[in-house]
């Protein structure tokens, strides 16, 4: 059973990018980026990538919010597109199906993250730390808007993927307030998509502090 610890680092909030309009998406992203409370920022644009010209928006896109990302020193990677992270020189998160880690360690710059979907499924999180993953992600948490038909995990499961000694993700249906039934298991990363970025501009930076304040008090006594 894992021992929570206050010597253990708090987990550090990870933004993903949601479907909205480019114009829309943007200053969504500033407002967040602008707390400096965001530690990793996943470019993931399903919807564009179903377009007939996808593909050139979203190296367009990319670029953009890559530069963006830097004015306020916030690693980035994309979701899924290994050629697309290298041309950034960014990270990148893979799905099972998506991509080799080994090729993706090789084809980045070393310092580059290196994410991977593991699911619920210890053995995928075994897999992705010998592989030399930088992080494992499992979920989903809870039920989630963004993919409801995911399969919700188990607490049993996601203790034994912190055990594996990688860094895990968590990500699904999460909020600020549901967060805390997670509270004292040595998380490195909260990846959030909708419980932020849904929100209209001029209440993601408030989302973002109520964000930070549950993640402060991670390892505080019940």
């Amino acid at each position: 059973m894992i021992q929570a610890s206050t010597a253990k680092p708090t987990p550090k909030l990870y933004l993903l990018t949601n479907d909205d309009e480019f114009a829309v998406l943007y200053p969504k992203l500033e407002a967040a980026l602008a707390t400096g409370l965001i530690a990793l920022l996943q470019i993931r644009r399903k919807k564009i990538l179903q377009l007939a010209d996808g593909a050139l928006k979203l190296h367009d896109e990319a670029q953009q919010i890559v530069r963006l990302a830097k004015t306020y020193k916030v690693p980035v990677v994309i979701n899924d597109d290994m050629k697309l992270a290298e041309k950034l020189g960014v990270g990148v998160h893979l799905g099972q199906q998506d991509g080799d880690i080994n090729q993706a360690k090789h084809q980045l710059a070393p310092q580059q993250i290196v994410g991977r979907t593991c699911h619920g499924e210890v053995a995928l999180v075994k897999e992705a730390k010998k592989e030399g993953a930088s992080y494992a992600a499992m979920g989903a948490i809870f039920a989630s808007n963004t993919k409801p038909n995911a399969n919700v995990i188990s607490r049993q499961q996601l203790i034994e993927g912190c055990e594996q000694g990688i860094d895990i993700c968590v990500i699904g249906g999460l909020s600020a307030e549901n967060i805390t039934e997670l509270s004292g298991l040595p998380i490195a990363y909260v990846a959030v998509v909708g419980d932020i970025m849904d929100l209209p501009m001029h209440q993601i930076a408030a989302r973002c502090q109520q964000w930070q304040q549950a993640l402060n008090m991670w390892y505080a006594p019940a």
